[in-house]
């Protein structure tokens, strides 16, 4: 398998529990290695544009709301396989449905309120990281 960068969120009902030290570990753990990370505040204006794919779903107003409600941290996560390693690790988006030891299992609330947000593919972890990071930002 190649190495591969993906996008990776803690999302605000994560961030406000002070989880993200133990979302870290399980990344890591997993064998993925953090190669940036901020803690930011998007605005909803920010939010809707991260999310515009989703703006003809009926829970595209909430998820924005969500999203711009508080703090988040955006990383890039880089590793073998990292985005199907990446999703392997947040598990399944109802967190009821989700595999035990994984992120969403451990700490979601909700299928809204999930806790964290990975790329899907190569084509948007490329579009995803740009969106969050400049390049002289990525220090693998």
């Amino acid at each position: 398998m190649a190495i591969e960068r993906t996008l990776s969120i803690i999302k605000p009902d994560a961030t406000r529990r002070n989880l993200t030290g133990k979302i870290v570990a399980m990344f890591e753990e997993a064998g993925l290695r953090v190669v940036a990370s901020k803690r930011i505040h998007l605005t909803p204006a920010q939010a809707g544009q991260f999310y515009a794919v989703h703006k003809e779903r009926p829970f595209y107003g909430e998820l924005v709301e969500q999203m711009s409600a508080e703090p988040v941290v955006v990383q890039v996560l880089e590793g073998e396989g990292a985005i199907a390693k990446n999703r392997e690790v947040m598990g399944a988006t109802n967190p009821a449905q989700a595999d035990e030891g994984t992120i969403r299992k451990a700490f979601a609330l909700s299928v809204g309120e999930n806790s964290v947000h990975g790329s899907d593919a190569p084509e948007t972890a490329k579009e995803e990281i740009a969106f969050f990071f400049a390049g002289i930002e990525l220090v693998g």
